[in-house]
């Protein structure tokens, strides 16, 4: 018997095993970001950890950084851009779970 994994069943374990790996639960949605993002490693974008240490002490980061998500940007981390999810699959209080997760990283 043949065992087929979709894509986002994959991407789905993939950001379970991380976090597990990082002692934090993974919203679901988290899954969505992996192409560009990874918790411990630059891929295209910067690592989860190294998002949530250059704005660790920032009281607004989850809503500031909920609001790049949604619209883009480019520039904080290279000139790669990173492209809106706003008015994707993912909801703002979907990103804002995700964002939420990434900064309780340690």
């Amino acid at each position: 018997m043949k065992v087929v994994l979709n894509i986002a069943a994959a991407a789905a374990l993939l950001i379970a095993g991380q976090a597990m790996a990082a002692n934090a639960p993974a919203p679901k949605e988290a899954a969505a970001c992996l192409a560009c993002h990874q918790v411990d490693k630059k891929v295209v974008g910067p690592a989860y950890k190294d998002v949530a240490k250059k704005y660790a002490g920032n009281k607004d980061a989850v809503n500031h950084l909920t609001a790049k998500v949604v619209s883009g940007g480019k520039g904080v981390w290279g000139e790669i851009p990173m492209p809106p999810k706003g008015g994707t699959a993912l909801s703002e209080a979907q990103i804002k779970s995700v964002v939420t997760w990434i900064m309780g990283l340690k």
